[in-house]
């Protein structure tokens, strides 16, 4: 396997505070990866320096979803491939949407059970309607690696299968903090277990339980 994602001796303060203290870690090309750990524990600011400095092509799924409220869902997920347009053409696509595109985005909608909310504000939906525009946005925008911090936070537990399903589907490896563990064993075959900003567990899920993670919870 090829490294995708390298980080060396990496900490990371806020105010007089470390949120990550001295991570080394290496994501391969084909992996799996979820991060857990309780709250507080780094997930998210790991997750968000290896966005910003793995150097890699990259969909992200930030915890806050980042859609622009007074677009529509479609021009939400349109703007996961924004930079391999020019100028004019994204202008004319945000006047008036364009059949191609149209074409290409209500499939991947229709995957995450938003394919009827098209034309709808992102302002105007549920949290888990946002949840899942955002995921989609990811699923559009495709590249090497996808990465999501708590990408099912606002959803039921069978969309977030479905969510997930489409998300590990779309991008040959993912990274994924996440706060089910019943969830994060299932759809990951490696996990990354964090306490205090370390990294205290880096292992298959081969024949791991949800019970043997107890220990990042102070279980």
């Amino acid at each position: 396997m090829s490294a995708l994602i390298e980080l060396r001796d990496v900490t990371v303060r806020y105010d007089a505070e470390h949120a990550l203290k001295n991570i080394t870690l290496t994501i391969n090309e084909g992996e799996r990866v979820a991060l857990v750990g309780s709250s507080g524990a780094g997930k998210s600011t790991l997750l968000r320096v290896m966005y910003e400095q793995g150097g890699v092509d990259a969909a992200l799924v930030p915890q806050d979803f980042g859609l622009v409220r007074t677009l529509s869902v479609f021009h939400n997920v349109y703007m996961g491939q924004l930079r391999q347009h020019g100028a004019f053409y994204n202008f004319a696509n945000l006047l008036k949407p364009l059949r191609r595109e149209i074409d290409a985005i209500m499939p991947v909608l229709e995957r995450v059970e938003m394919a009827s909310k098209i034309f709808e504000p992102a302002g105007q939906l549920s949290g888990g309607q946002q949840q899942r525009t955002a995921i989609a946005r990811a699923i559009h925008q495709g590249g090497s690696v996808v990465m999501a911090d708590e990408p099912v936070s606002s959803v039921d537990e069978h969309q977030s299968r479905r969510v997930l399903d489409a998300l590990v589907e779309s991008h040959g490896t993912t990274v994924l903090a996440m706060h089910d563990i019943e969830l994060a064993l299932t759809y990951a075959n490696r996990i990354i277990g964090l306490q205090d900003g370390r990294i205290t567990l880096d292992e298959s899920c081969d024949g791991m339980s949800a019970e043997d993670l107890d220990g990042l919870y102070g279980n």
